[in-house]
Order: structure tokens, then sequence, then C-alpha cells
């Protein structure tokens, strides 16, 4: 595999990995592997490489009680009772002039973009096609087919893939992640989840860009 490739499949993995940690984070309420797993000093050089400071607290509080606190802001912020966020484009983007609503027009289009690709939802999955951490997982799920591609030699199948990404990022992720980034970060009360809607809007951003270059 020439150097040109190698660098291709490593750039995609590397995005790849983003994602998927990105996904895990708004997925659902963190589990004490989860909250360790954060703390590893593999992922402490991954937030420092995205720019997230967790601070010091984060680090030296025990697991269990970490766990505790950020399950409690997890459910505050976006699942209630109560007023929360939903972590749903439908809920975000108007359509034809009309509010969001949950299983909206926007909710159709994503369910139909990601099953053109071949891709099937888990049958135990009982939550909505335009959830934040499903996009994003798409979206990593795309980023290792790339990285397959390139090692396989793909050239045009790599490239399509990558186009892909830049379809469903400008249809879909650009339009409403950031503004629901913005509302976390003004709505949350635990530092984690301030950094983690910065880091995710400032990577979506830098991304969409990187592909739009390797495009270009």
């Amino acid at each position: 595999m020439d150097d040109n490739r190698k660098t291709k499949a490593e750039t995609a993995t590397a995005r790849g990995h983003i994602y998927g940690l990105l996904a895990a984070v708004f997925r659902e309420e963190p589990d004490k592997e989860f909250i360790r797993e954060l703390k590893s000093p593999q992922f402490s050089e991954v937030f420092s490489g995205l720019g997230a400071d967790l601070g010091d607290e984060f680090h030296e509080s025990v697991a269990d009680n970490l766990c505790d606190e950020l399950s409690m802001e997890f459910t505050r912020l976006f699942l209630g009772p109560g007023l929360h966020i939903s972590a749903h484009e439908s809920i975000f983007v108007d359509v034809d002039g009309e509010s969001g609503e949950l299983w909206g027009a926007k909710t159709v289009e994503v369910k139909k973009f990601i099953e053109t690709t071949g891709l099937r939802y888990d049958e135990q999955f009982t939550g909505l096609p335009d959830h934040i951490s499903v996009e994003l997982e798409f979206m990593r799920k795309l980023a290792e087919w790339e990285a397959d591609l390139w090692i396989q030699g793909e050239i045009e199948h790599a490239q399509h893939c990558l186009t892909l990404q830049k379809m469903f990022a400008d249809r879909h992720l650009m339009r409403w992640v950031p503004n629901f980034c913005a509302r976390v970060i003004d709505e949350a009360k635990h530092p984690f989840y301030r950094e983690m809607a910065k880091v995710t809007s400032d990577f979506l951003e830098f991304d969409n860009k990187s592909i739009n270059e390797s495009l270009s």
C-alpha cells in the first residue's frame, strides 16, 4: 500500500474513533466502565488532542461518584422530566416553516439516508434515527468503511464513501448539531458536558472543512 493510501486510511480510522467516542457520550447515561475508560491515559490523550479540558476534578474524582453525577446531569439535560434539550434533529430543524416534532420530516430523511447505504439498526434499538448519537455513529461507520476501502485499494469506492460523509454532514449534522451544542454549553452545570458539546461542535466544523479539502 502506497504512503498516500496509508495516510488516508489512518486519517479515516482516527476520524471514526472520534465519531464513535462522541456518539457514546450522547447515547445514554454513562456507566462506571465508560467513566473508567474516559479517565484512562489513552482517552486523556484524545481529549487533549481535541482541545478538551475536563479539569483536575474529573480525573481525581472516584469513578462511582463521577458516574452518579454525570448520570444525573445527563438525565436533567437530555431526558427530563421537565424542560430538557431534545437530542433529535427533527426538533431543531423546521421544515416548510413548521416547528419541529419527533418523528418529523427530518427523522424520515435520516432514516432513508442511512438505509440506502445498506445499514440496518440493531434489533434492540428503540430510539429515533435522527438522535445525535445515531447520526454520529453513522459517520463512524462510514469512516471505518472508507478506511477499509483505502486499504483494499478501492480508490473510487473510498472517495464515494467520503462523498457520502460530506452529503450527510451538509444535509444533516451541520444544520443542527452546532445549535444543539450551543444549548448544551449554555445549560450544562457539569463541566464534562460543556466540554463535550464544545469538542463536538469544533470537531464537526474542522472535519467538514477537511472533507471538503479532500474532495476538492
